[in-house]
């Protein structure tokens, strides 16, 4: 890790840097209105391994890996050196009909991690644009291919999928789509795999308690979808191994594998949409290995670089690449960052890390320990369910643990938003408290936590969800 020495703002400087961040940045999926009071912006200025500073010197646990991003952690001067490698010798080229090293040699190692068949590496710069990729893709092979009304595709309810308009169509939380429509037609919703709310889910008593049976249910509804939307409509499937929105529902046994006969039996595409599971989130490079299924298309992004610098994939398989190979086809479509030379030369670096510190096995290893850490917190009646794999967790809250009676609106935007953010940064841990389903907290923290981590990040959620009980 980094040993980096630099001094922190003076206070006046920091006053500035909140002051000059109200004025003048406009921040992502943030209400301004709360700065306007003289609160001040959170400042990041440093960070090392699972820790951040603020611009003031306050020590935090990033509990969140910046955004589902640092998997190696904070002020790796390997990750950073290689970029100005990179940057000395090239420091940017297109892949418009062009290639160079550093996109080359990332494509072959991320190939060598795939499973299956899947071989080929279209770059962008974000998740987002993975997903807005995946979709193109599905599209433009079917046409290829003398299917050209296949178009549609099947996703998740609560699901988050980004933010450009073919990617929010396919994301399935109403409230972050309202604004910006209409959207691309085609984009249909199923249920999710929230095995906590399975009964509710399913109308049928006692799924809960079923994982099998709710999985087997769950796979029906993406079936049904594709039967009553048309087959011959359908292009693809856009799941992730563990949906992140609505807070961490894993996929039940068997699922996946019903899924993917599924959408094999129907000619339909499934693409796995692991923008935040990849690169080591759930234990492994690519998080379909762990739940055992070979998708067509993987979307990724994050992790590659454990955020160092931006940038994305849509991975294909040998088939989807097929049609693309003769006569005048090509797939029309591009980013102009897109394998950046310095993002790709950044990638390499955090793949060296991942290699040479096993940060997978690390994450196998001690995922158990991270789970019954957190579920030490089962005994507050605020915390109706603990869930998740890997080192990527949701603590659902709830009014009532007994009747499992979630929050209603006013009470998350009290407790969550008035109280729970503010309280846990203040705390010591940058989290998430998210209402997009019903009312979690999600963390995510780098792949070099250890359980002095684990133990530091419980003994503060107990503290501030103690004291958020009060406010019920």
């Amino acid at each position: 890790m980094s040993t980096n020495t630099a001094q922190e703002a003076t206070p006046g400087d920091a006053r500035r840097l909140s002051d000059a961040a109200r004025d003048h940045l406009w921040m992502h999926f943030t209400r301004h209105s709360t700065f306007e009071d003289g609160s001040r912006v959170p400042v990041i200025t440093r960070g090392d391994g699972v820790h951040i500073w603020d611009a003031e010197g306050r020590r935090y646990i990033d509990g969140l890996a910046g955004l589902f991003v640092v998997q190696a952690g904070h002020g790796r001067r390997e990750i950073a050196e290689a970029a100005s490698r990179q940057a000395a010798d090239l420091a940017y080229f297109p892949l418009w009909s062009y290639a160079h090293p550093a996109a080359i040699e990332l494509a072959e190692r991320l190939t060598a991690q795939t499973p299956g068949d899947l071989n080929r590496v279209f770059f962008t710069t974000s998740g987002s644009e993975a997903v807005e990729t995946a979709w193109k893709l599905a599209k433009q092979y079917f046409s290829l291919t003398g299917r050209p009304e296949k178009r549609k595709v099947i996703s998740r309810s609560v699901a988050y999928h980004g933010t450009t308009h073919g990617a929010l169509s396919i994301t399935g939380v109403p409230d972050l789509k309202k604004v910006f429509e209409p959207l691309v037609p085609g984009a249909h919703k199923v249920a999710n795999t929230n095995l906590y709310r399975a009964d509710e889910i399913t109308g049928e008593t006692g799924m809960s308690k079923d994982p099998e049976a709710f999985g087997r249910w769950a796979a029906h509804q993406v079936e049904q979808a594709i039967l009553n939307e048309g087959p011959e409509t359908v292009a693809a499937v856009f799941l992730e191994p563990v949906q992140n929105s609505g807070g961490c529902f894993p996929p039940p046994p068997g699922y996946f594998q019903a899924v993917r006969e599924i959408c094999d039996r129907h000619d339909v595409l499934l693409v796995s949409d692991e923008v935040i599971c990849a690169f080591g989130r759930v234990g492994h490079m690519f998080a379909c290995e762990r739940y055992g299924y070979t998708p067509d298309i993987i979307t990724c992004a994050k992790g590659m670089t454990s955020g160092y610098a931006p940038i994305g994939a849509a991975i294909a398989s040998d088939r989807v690449f097929e049609p693309f190979r003769e006569g005048s086809a090509a797939f029309t479509h591009g980013y102009t960052f897109g394998g950046h030379p310095v993002s790709s030369a950044v990638a390499l670096a955090n793949l060296d890390v991942f290699e040479r510190e096993g940060l997978t096995g690390h994450v196998r290893a001690n995922e158990a320990a991270f789970r019954s850490t957190l579920e030490r917190l089962k005994d507050l009646p605020i915390v109706g369910d603990v869930r998740g794999d890997g080192y990527f967790y949701g603590i659902e809250l709830v009014k009532d643990r007994e009747t499992r009676q979630t929050f209603d609106a006013d009470e998350s935007e009290r407790i969550l938003r008035g109280f729970l953010s503010g309280a846990l940064f203040d705390a010591g841990l940058y989290c998430r408290a998210d209402d997009r389903g019903d009312p979690v907290i999600q963390l995510a923290p780098a792949l070099v936590a250890d359980q002095a981590v684990f133990d530091e990040m419980e003994q503060i959620l107990r503290s501030v969800l103690t004291e958020a009980v009060s406010l019920l």
